[in-house]
């Protein structure tokens, strides 16, 4: 337990220290998207590590879609829902975390918050090339 705890710290002092070194993302949503640093895995040839920072307005909403890879996100600032394909929706405050299995449906994310901002940093397992998020088809997306 405490070594997850720490994990989890480092990745948010991470995103929060290096924040201005990242290449920026535009996602189709608006969510500003961030990446902080992507580094190969020698102990997992081919795998790629990616961490990112999250950025949500006030209720702001992702489109659905899907990683390649497993997925950690730790909420680092506000209110997140999340949801993955065949669960409920889930509420997360700064300081708590969910992991997603690849290839999961991740059919919302969004700031919980109409009048405050909302930030996560997630590392990303994919592979060379691969996209890292990928839209979900319209017939997976919610309707």
């Amino acid at each position: 337990m405490a070594i997850r705890r720490e994990f989890l710290l480092c990745l948010a002092a991470l995103a929060l220290t290096c924040g201005a070194a990242g290449a920026h993302e535009a996602a189709a949503t608006g969510e500003s998207v961030e990446v902080l640093t992507v580094q190969p895995l020698p102990d997992a040839p081919p795998k790629l590590a990616t961490l990112i920072s999250v950025g949500y307005a006030p209720g702001q909403v992702s489109a659905p879609h899907r990683h390649p890879g497993s997925v950690l996100a730790y909420v680092v600032e506000g209110e997140v829902v999340s949801q993955l394909g065949g669960q409920p929706p889930r509420h997360y405050r700064a300081g708590q975390f969910w992991y997603e299995p690849p290839g999961a449906a991740h059919l919302l994310s969004r700031n919980a918050s109409a009048d405050k901002p909302a930030r996560l940093v997630a590392w990303l397992l994919s592979e060379p090339g691969e996209a890292r998020r990928q839209p979900l088809p319209a017939d997976d997306a919610p309707q």
